[in-house]
């Protein structure tokens, strides 16, 4: 029996041998940087996005529905097996995790070695020359003041539907093979963002997406950056900006949110400018909130009729999908950040806040 497993024995060992390559690599980001962020990986991601990016539909979600059919086709053989063959159900059910353990130790490696090593890079702060330091609450509220500032001009530039909310006319298809020039844009000061890759795609099965909270999924396996589709215009397009900033090789939250931002703003079409401020605001509202519930409600009153509809249409959208599948949902995205060093778990998409009042004190929110 050992020596009939011995190969998949072997293939198992490729788990701890990632979780080891992982902690390892993570005592010396500068190495991860350069050698591996900044080049195989970067190099190995921009080859296969090309590729992925163009097929016209996601092809991670068409991998995840063929893996899910496989894995149910998989207990469905293992439990007719067993109870066919009762004198080697023992074997059977061995060899059926054998196999599981097997095909998830490959995977975790392949995520390790192609993409997920850089969880271990430098922070982003360091290539934006940014300086991360404990701020006064005043600092904050001076940040949210001109990011809701910023977000009712933008949205006086976008369209709206029939609700007063603000949509995309030509469809998030068109919007997203406008996304690049954002980060082309951006690249001219931070080169980290610079690189071919495929445009962003949207999830055919969006809707069940939601019922997970989940807005966006970058899949290193492709290399694609996929968005859920069905959640309100204003977000689709930071959503978007966000998995890119994953694709360039940003994997932290935290960081590709604030890449998000930086990506919309410098990208020359209002849509865009307006979906990434008004993901800066949220987020740094959320963080006033927090800290400071008067100026808070202060600057709450600030923001204009249309961008109200839209946090209000947000809020609606998102209360039809409360319930234990997102909470599920949320626990093991939380301990996806956990295992990767994310110490903060979910609380790390906070953290963008940090780099907007950084960038402010150092030349404004531009």
């Amino acid at each position: 029996m050992l020596r009939k497993n011995a190969k998949r024995i072997v293939i198992a060992l490729l788990l701890p041998v990632g979780a080891i390559l992982f902690y390892s690599l993570s005592l010396i980001p500068g190495l991860v940087e350069h050698f591996y962020s900044n080049g195989v990986a970067k190099f190995f991601i921009s080859a296969v996005s090309i590729v992925t990016g163009a097929i016209p539909v996601s092809v991670a979600e068409l991998i995840l529905i063929l893996l899910a059919a496989i894995f149910i086709g998989y207990i469905a053989y293992t439990v007719s097996n067993s109870l066919r063959q009762k004198e080697n159900r023992r074997k059977i059910i061995m060899r059926f995790f054998l196999n599981l353990f097997s095909a998830v130790s490959v995977a975790y490696f392949l995520f390790v070695v192609t993409w997920g090593l850089n969880y271990n890079r430098l922070p982003f702060s360091e290539a934006a020359g940014l300086d991360i330091r404990p701020s006064e609450v005043s600092e904050l509220a001076q940040v949210c003041e001109a990011l809701i500032v910023k977000a009712n001009s933008f949205r006086d530039e976008v369209s709206e539907n029939s609700r007063g909310v603000m949509y995309l006319p030509e469809g998030y298809a068109e919007a997203f093979r406008r996304a690049h020039k954002g980060f082309d844009n951006a690249s001219v000061l931070y080169p980290q963002l610079g690189g071919s890759y495929g445009p962003p795609k949207g999830i055919l099965l969006s809707t069940l997406m939601s019922y997970s909270g989940l807005t966006g999924v970058y899949f290193p396996f492709t290399a694609e950056a996929n968005v859920n589709t069905d959640i309100p215009h204003p977000f689709i397009l930071s959503t978007a900006c966000h998995e890119m900033a994953h694709q360039r090789g940003y994997a932290r939250e935290d960081e590709a949110n604030y890449i998000s931002y930086v990506a919309c703003t410098m990208n020359p079409y209002a849509d865009f400018k307006y979906s990434g401020t008004l993901l800066a605001a949220i987020n740094s509202m959320n963080a006033l909130f927090r800290n400071d519930r008067e100026s808070f409600n202060r600057l709450y009153e600030l923001y204009s009729e249309g961008v109200i509809r839209d946090l209000r249409y947000l809020n609606e959208y998102w209360r039809q999908f409360e319930g234990p599948v997102q909470e599920a949902a949320d626990s093991i995205n939380d301990t996806y950040l956990k295992a990767n060093l994310q110490k903060d778990g979910v609380k790390s998409y906070g953290r963008m806040v940090d780099l907007l009042i950084a960038q402010y004190r150092r030349d404004g929110l531009k």
